[in-house]
């Protein structure tokens, strides 16, 4: 198995001096006293703490490395020339453009989508604040679902409170909001995500009855880390106004010595740290109720990479409760603000954390239970990854989540933007071997002008950058779906998967290859 470096990382910015490093510990074989650098080792020796952490922070996302022993590229898609469901099986009917890829979640207020796909939680981190507006509009004229993440009313620099100490006004979640309506079609919501801090702030009164969102979601957790959000903030006012608002602020912003240090340019930020959830079964069966006796049409869960018990909770108290969607996040994740080494190192890796969800879910469904629409997350990036997450977890799950994929056509289109306004040089020859203008650069720019008319041209190209993009995933997806003759994404099953290996045929109950549709196969040879 190829692990990633324990002392040398891009996502650190720290590399190792010699060409021969011990495999586990990261050190280099021949460890000098004298070297200039730069391993982690070195870099932690007179930075500590900030080494925890990828960066420059707020100007990049970051996944873990680490090669797991299985993973999705170990599935592979069956293909077909036989029959077609959910079409007519003839050659002018069943062609891919006509395979839907709408999908739909919840238990009686509906969320219907054009793709089974929705954004990963965009929070607090800077990273989703400055790149926000490119995100939800093209979210929404894409026709997805769009996560708003935690701490976002609580990190507002302009919150107000009211005589209860909770929100009474929070321009930023407003602005968010606001953002993603303003070119809603119907497809896809908004939903809010809620931890310890939101709630103690009062964060679902505040964004149900103030500004009508529907769907409220619950979090426990993701697959990048196992402690709760985290951001950092780079003035000593700043920590020092987060701390008083309850967080936790690390340095302790208000150390005399923490306060010196910032002034001499040693510390030169601050971290914001939420609090760590704790589950029980009443606890969250009083909270959905709570959250609907507030108003909140949807209530969602989102639980990250824990062993089995803990899925099995998500899973059962999902079903008891009737949560409109279960997001399962498994590891490593990717993130603007998680610890690397934990990114790399905590956690069930999402195809095995997947599989499991499988097995309780079809076992759950053994025992009369009902259960609850599932979506599968952790580290997706491509139309085949949909393909294959749909099918593993057939019929329970819906969509996927995906993270950093649906951030980077937002942050391409936003510096696109910036570079034919001359910024940074201008543009790269990557992009103006395509054209010079957003005219001739965005291959859906008419298409979306046609729609919109002038109001396309008020859109900002990030926005446009993500719907180009999940053209190419729907598109892509209607394709795999035409080769496996589904023409509707609830119609994959896990028939429509092969495992490569006997160990990933192990792990998720996939056939491995050479048994896939073999009685068939030889009941055809043998004429039966």
């Amino acid at each position: 198995m190829n692990l990633c470096q324990p002392n040398s990382n891009e996502a650190l910015q720290t590399k190792n001096r010699s060409r021969n490093v011990a495999p586990q510990s990261g050190i280099c074989s021949r460890c000098m006293d004298g070297c200039k650098g730069n391993c982690d080792m070195f870099k932690a020796t007179f930075r500590g703490r900030e080494l925890l952490y990828p960066g420059p922070y707020g100007d990049i996302t970051a996944g873990a490395d680490k090669d797991y022993p299985v993973d999705y590229s170990h599935l592979n898609i069956n293909g077909y020339a036989l029959g077609a469901a959910g079409c007519y099986a003839d050659p002018d009917h069943a062609t891919f453009p006509a395979v839907s890829t709408e999908c739909s979640f919840g238990v009686t207020n509906k969320v219907k989508m054009k793709i089974p796909m929705f954004t990963g939680a965009l929070g607090s981190t800077e990273i989703a604040r400055k790149n926000w507006e490119h995100f939800a509009i093209g979210a929404a004229i894409t026709g997805i679902s769009l996560v708003c993440g935690e701490n976002v009313c609580g990190i507002d620099p302009q919150l107000e409170f009211d005589k209860n100490g909770k929100v009474k006004s929070a321009p930023d979640m407003k602005r968010r909001v606001e953002l993603y309506r303003k070119y809603h079609e119907g497809y896809g919501d908004i939903l809010v995500q809620m931890n310890v801090e939101d709630t103690r702030l009062g964060v679902a009164e505040y964004v149900i009855d103030k500004l009508g969102v529907e769907t409220i979601e619950l979090k426990w957790g993701q697959g990048a880390k196992c402690i709760g959000g985290e951001i950092k903030v780079n003035t000593l006012e700043r920590a020092q106004e987060l701390k008083k608002r309850g967080y936790i602020v690390t340095p302790d912003p208000t150390s005399k010595a923490n306060q010196a240090a910032f002034k001499d340019g040693a510390i030169k930020e601050f971290e914001r740290h939420s609090r760590l959830g704790f589950v029980d079964q009443q606890g969250f069966m009083n909270e959905v109720q709570r959250l609907r006796m507030l108003g909140a049409k949807r209530v969602t869960l989102k639980t990250g990479a824990y062993p089995m018990r803990e899925l099995a909770m998500a899973i059962k108290w999902s079903s008891d409760a009737k949560i409109d969607l279960l997001t399962i996040d498994g590891a490593p994740g990717g993130t603007g603000m998680s610890p690397w080494r934990m990114m790399c190192e905590w956690g069930v890796p999402a195809i095995y954390l997947h599989s499991m969800a499988y097995e309780l879910c079809s076992r759950l469904a053994a025992n009369g239970a009902w259960v609850p629409d599932i979506a599968f997350a952790g580290g997706f990036s491509s139309e085949d990854h949909i393909f294959k997450a749909l099918a593993l977890g057939a019929p329970y799950a819906k969509a996927v989540c995906m993270g950093r994929a649906l951030m980077i056509p937002g942050m391409v289109g936003k510096n696109i933007e910036n570079w034919l306004k001359g910024e940074d040089g201008g543009l790269p020859a990557t992009v103006s071997k395509f054209g010079t203008k957003k005219e001739e650069i965005f291959v859906c720019y008419e298409e979306l002008k046609e729609k919109f008319g002038k109001e396309a041209d008020k859109m900002p190209l990030g926005a446009l950058g993500l719907f180009s993009a999940s053209q190419k995933l729907q598109v892509g997806l209607q394709q795999l779906m035409a080769g496996a003759r589904k023409w509707r994404s609830d119609l994959i099953v896990r028939n429509d998967l092969f495992s490569l290996t006997e160990e990933c045929a192990k792990v998720t109950g996939i056939p491995y290859v050479m048994n896939s549709y073999r009685e068939e196969a030889l009941a055809i040879i043998d004429g039966k």
